[in-house]
């Protein structure tokens, strides 16, 4: 039986660490802010702003959301984040996406100043973490790290697979089980066998966005398995693994709720505060 990835547990600890940061700023006269920035008024991602509004609230972190008319346009938008972008009081921009059809989300990105740009979205960003250099990686994508380095299982020389090559969770995944030394299977929805890679994986990631994808007999017996998937069924959250059938083989493995969800948003926490100390000469 596999050994439970308490996601919650791991946002508890990073929760504080936060709080001390966010002290630590104070103490240097700095007021770390978070600007959220929406467009329209879908109400799913209303719901998304407001619970990350909380969260920066409940560690002492400003923060402010810019709500911008479903038909406001694509110029008013890039106004607004280059605006936000020159304001020194503002230290992380989180724009929320998907934009309204007729913007341009990748032009819209191109104006967000990849030093704070804290969920990682830009091009400069994702150069960055392609190249090792210094920068932001996605939220989700750190949280699937984060998860699997609690295990304490080395990560270098593992074969890791990830299931889903989007640019927000799958691929910047790859890229830092890379950076940590690990060799690297991304599969997708054109990967022929896709069994005959997972069974393959000390480390699987599935990242894909189908519900129940992953099964036990495509699992490695005592493979770390982090399920990044969120899917609704029957009113429900689940994931991509299914859990009931991946538990008794895997040596651990992540819920969904409970995995990588809470630590996805105190990560998004923790790199606005890395900006706030970088634009403001910390270590």
């Amino acid at each position: 039986m596999a050994n439970i990835i308490d996601g919650k547990l791991i946002a508890a600890e990073l929760r504080g660490d936060c709080e001390r940061r966010v002290n630590a700023l104070k103490e240097r006269g700095v007021a770390p802010r978070l600007d959220v920035v929406i467009v329209g008024d879908d109400p799913a991602s209303h719901q998304y702003v407001n619970s990350r509004l909380r969260d920066c609230a409940d560690i002492g972190l400003e923060s402010e959301t810019h709500a911008l008319p479903a038909d406001a346009t694509e110029a008013e938008l890039i106004e607004l984040i280059e605006a936000l972008g020159a304001d020194n009081s503002v230290h992380g921009i989180l724009l929320q996406l998907p934009l309204p059809k007729g913007m341009d989300q990748d032009r819209v990105l191109a104006h967000l100043d990849p030093d704070k740009d804290v969920d990682g979205l830009t091009v400069a960003n994702a150069g960055a973490l392609y190249t090792g250099r210094q920068g932001f990686a996605p939220c989700t994508p750190s949280s699937v790290m984060t998860l699997i380095r609690s295990t304490g299982v080395p990560i270098k020389g593992k074969n890791a697979v990830v299931v889903g090559r989007s640019i927000v969770v799958g691929k910047p995944a790859a890229m830092l089980l890379l950076k940590e030394h690990a060799t690297v299977t991304i599969c997708h929805s054109r990967t022929a066998d896709l069994a005959a890679h997972t069974k393959n994986a000390d480390i699987l990631v599935a990242a894909v966005g189908v519900p129940g994808l992953i099964t036990g007999d495509m699992i490695k017996p005592g493979a770390i398995v982090v399920d990044a998937g969120i899917n609704r069924v029957d009113g429900k959250t689940v994931g991509d693994v299914d859990f009931a059938s991946a538990e008794p083989v895997a040596g651990w493995i992540s819920p969904v709720p409970g995995g990588v969800g809470p630590v996805t948003r105190k990560i998004l926490l923790a790199n606005t505060l890395t900006a706030a100390e970088r634009l403001n000469g910390a270590d």
